[in-house]
């Protein structure tokens, strides 16, 4: 069993928002593994798949990103998961912008999302795959930033991010991953 949870805000005004590339990795695998999000439960949309030889639950979180963490660990409890069954996608400021870094453990760091589940969990003993957005020019509000849209002239890059995010989960879910940073 693994659970693959991208980070986001539900709604279609979040959709492009850097604080929606968790969602859009979400997403990717999904569309990698063909299966789409027929179901809700959790506090969440739900896609299930088979990869790795084992049920993988793909899962967006319709609590807002500050409380993650509530649908994450209703997730681990339903489906009898251990944390290191985790995996996380979400956007990063503190990483250098269009670079992925995947941890096998760690702590949430400045991220409001990533922070709640590990608060609601009690670890940070679950992989995470962070998509760097980098840092708002000098004075800018933090939280305007994160909920603004990714430029259309950058979209490309990041899709082919997220699309490289979801390929590295898929590695981590087919054992065939060494942690290292990219």
């Amino acid at each position: 069993m693994k659970i693959v949870i991208g980070l986001g805000n539900p709604g279609s005004r979040y959709a492009y928002n850097y604080h929606n590339l968790g969602f859009l990795a979400a997403e990717c695998l999904a569309d990698k593994l063909k299966v789409s999000f027929k179901k809700r439960e959790c506090d969440a949309e739900i896609a299930k798949a088979f990869a790795g030889g084992d049920t993988v639950i793909i899962a967006k979180p319709q609590t807002f990103m500050n409380l993650s963490g509530v649908a994450a660990k209703q997730l681990l409890k339903k489906y009898k998961a251990e944390l290191s069954d985790l995996i996380v996608f979400c956007d990063d400021i503190d990483i250098e912008r269009g670079t992925l870094r995947i941890r096998e453990k760690g702590s949430g760091g400045t991220h409001n999302g990533l922070r709640n589940i590990v608060s609601e969990l009690g670890s940070g003993d679950f992989w995470r795959i962070r998509i760097g957005v980098g840092k708002p020019e000098t004075g800018a509000d933090l939280a305007n930033y994160v909920l603004s849209d990714v430029p259309k002239a950058d979209r490309e890059m990041f899709f082919a991010l997220i699309d490289k995010a979801a390929t590295e989960a898929l590695r981590i879910i087919n054992s065939q991953f060494t942690t290292c940073d990219s």
